[in-house]
């Protein structure tokens, strides 16, 4: 039998405490080519900084750094 692997939070691996909407290169890694959000079961994050990436994801997007629809 394969028993898959947990998923370990890359936040919480290098301990990262606070994720800055500024660093456009981190959070295009949890978009997908569509321009959404990726899915904590897809990430591999933890409940706590998935909350955290998706606010700084949408801060981003308001603030003009990231697009809010990839063409």
């Amino acid at each position: 039998m394969n028993k898959k692997t947990p998923h370990n939070c890359y936040f919480c691996h290098s301990n990262i405490e606070e994720i800055n909407y500024k660093d456009t290169n981190l959070l295009r890694r949890y978009l997908s080519s569509f321009g959404k959000i990726v899915a904590r079961k897809r990430s591999g994050a933890c409940s706590w900084h998935q909350r955290k990436l998706a606010s700084a994801i949408k801060r981003a997007r308001f603030m003009a750094i990231l697009p809010f629809v990839v063409r």
